[in-house]
C-alpha cells in the first residue's frame, strides 16, 4: 500500500497558480493552455489582474475556489505557502514590471517561479532574480518557448555534434507588422511604455527571442554588439526596430534584426547558421521544416518526426510527421520540461535529469543585458558594447 502511495503521490499533477493572465489578455490563456496539454500541472489559485474585482470575475470564470482568487500576488504568495495543498510552481504572465515583485515574493515563500520573458524590466533587478534562485534551491523557469520545438533541437544537436563544421555567421531575424501604426489597447500599450516594458520596444518584446534562440542552437558566446534602434512612428517612446550587428568569441559573426514595423509579417520568426562545412535554415511559421545544406552538396529537407530527425527533436516530438506542431506545443514542452524538474526536487537530494533542458535564470539575466547593452550602444551612435 505505501508503494503504491507513493506512485499516486509522485504521478499527481503539479498545483500551480498565475499571476496575470486575466480578462483581456493573450499570454496567459497560452500558458493555462501549455500547463495542462500534457496532464502535468493543475490551476488551483490565481491572482490575475491587478485590479481586485477583475482577479476575482477572471478567476470564476476559469472555476477557481473563490477562497484562492487573490487581491495581489503578495497575498497569494503568503497565503498558499501556509496552505498544506498551496502551489508548488506559480505562472509569471504580467507586464515586464511586474515580473520582479511577483518572483521575488513566490520564489521568498519557496515556490518555483515559470515566467514569461523578458525575465525583468531592467538589469539589476534581473541580477537579484539570479542571486535569489541560487539562494532558494527554487527553480526559475524562463519561457522562451521557442527553445521547446523539436527541429530547433535538432538543430542545436547538429550544431553540437559538428555537422556544420567550424561556425561563421548566424542570421537571426523576427518581423512583425501590428505596431506598424499607433495601435491603443491593453497589448499594445504596455509594450510601447517604458514603466512597464523597460528599455526594449521591439527589442524586448521579440528581439530578446531571436537573440535567446541564436544562442541556444550555435551554443556561441556573444563578445561585443554595436545596434541601431529606431522609433518610426510619430510619439512612440520605445523601439519599433532594432539592427543589430554581432560579434561572438571565437570569431563568429552575426547579425538581428527585429521589427514590429515590418508589412507583410506575421511572426517571422527565422534562423540561419553558416558553417565551414554546411548551413542550416529554421522558420518559425513553418516550424516542422529544418534545411540543411552541406556544402557542395544538394539542399535537404529535414521534417519534425520524419527520417534524419534525431533523438534531441524525438523527445519533445508528440505526433506523426505530417501533423503540424508549433506554437502551443512549444510552450507545452517547456511546462514538459519544467514539470520533470519538480518532480525530480520532490525527492530529498534528488537531482534535475540530465537531459531537461530549458531557459533558466542565467539566459534571462543575459536577455535583459542584451536589451540594454542595445540601447546603450544605439545611443552612443553603434558604438561597439559588451554585455
Amino acid at each position: 500500500m505505501a508503494i503504491e502511495g507513493n506512485f499516486r503521490e509522485a504521478d499527481r499533477p503539479i498545483r500551480y497558480g498565475m499571476v496575470g493572465g486575466g480578462q483581456g489578455a493573450f499570454i496567459g490563456g497560452v500558458h493555462r493552455i501549455a500547463a495542462r496539454l500534457d496532464g502535468e500541472f493543475e490551476l488551483v489559485a490565481g491572482a490575475l489582474s491587478s485590479d481586485p474585482e477583475r482577479a476575482r470575475a477572471s478567476g470564476r470564470e476559469l472555476g477557481l475556489d473563490p477562497e484562492r482568487c487573490y487581491a495581489s500576488f503578495e497575498e497569494m504568495a503568503k497565503a498558499e505557502a501556509a496552505r498544506a495543498d498551496g502551489v508548488e510552481a506559480v505562472s509569471i504572465v504580467t507586464p515586464n514590471h511586474m515580473h520582479y515583485p511577483a518572483a521575488k515574493a513566490f520564489l521568498e515563500a519557496g515556490i518555483h517561479v515559470i515566467c514569461d520573458k523578458p525575465l525583468t524590466s531592467n538589469l539589476s533587478d534581473a541580477m537579484k532574480l539570479a542571486e535569489l534562485v541560487k539562494n532558494s534551491g527554487r527553480l526559475l523557469v524562463l519561457t522562451h518557448n521557442y527553445t521547446g520545438y523539436p527541429m530547433i533541437r535538432h538543430a542545436r544537436q547538429m550544431i553540437a555534434e559538428g555537422a556544420l563544421g567550424t561556425l561563421r555567421v548566424v542570421q537571426a531575424e523576427y518581423p512583425q507588422d501590428w505596431l506598424t501604426e499607433a495601435v491603443a489597447s491593453k497589448q499594445a500599450d504596455w509594450r510601447t511604455d517604458p514603466s512597464k516594458s523597460g528599455a526594449g520596444g521591439a527589442l524586448g518584446d521579440i528581439g530578446t527571442h531571436a537573440y535567446n534562440l541564436a544562442r541556444f542552437v550555435t551554443g556561441l558566446e556573444l563578445d561585443r554588439l554595436s545596434a541601431d534602434l529606431s522609433s518610426f512612428v510619430e510619439g512612440r517612446q520605445l523601439d519599433d526596430n532594432a539592427h543589430v550587428m554581432l560579434r561572438f568569441k571565437g570569431g563568429a559573426k552575426g547579425m538581428l534584426w527585429a521589427s514590429q514595423v515590418a508589412p507583410g509579417h506575421e511572426n517571422g520568426l527565422k534562423l540561419r547558421v553558416y558553417g565551414s562545412k554546411g548551413g542550416l535554415e529554421w522558420e518559425q511559421e513553418h516550424p516542422n521544416h529544418l534545411w540543411f545544406t552541406p556544402f557542395g552538396n544538394e539542399k535537404r529537407l529535414i521534417t519534425r518526426g520524419g527520417v534524419g530527425a534525431g533523438a534531441a527533436a524525438g523527445r519533445v516530438t508528440r505526433i506523426p510527421g505530417g501533423h503540424p506542431e508549433g506554437y502551443l506545443e512549444g510552450f507545452a514542452n517547456i511546462y514538459a520540461e519544467a514539470a520533470r524538474a519538480i518532480r525530480a526536487l520532490r525527492e530529498p537530494g534528488s537531482s534535475i535529469p540530465d537531459d531537461v533542458i530549458f531557459p533558466t535564470v542565467a539566459d534571462g539575466v543575459e536577455g535583459v543585458a542584451f536589451i540594454e547593452s542595445c540601447v546603450r550602444s544605439s545611443k552612443e551612435n553603434g558604438a561597439w558594447t559588451t554585455l
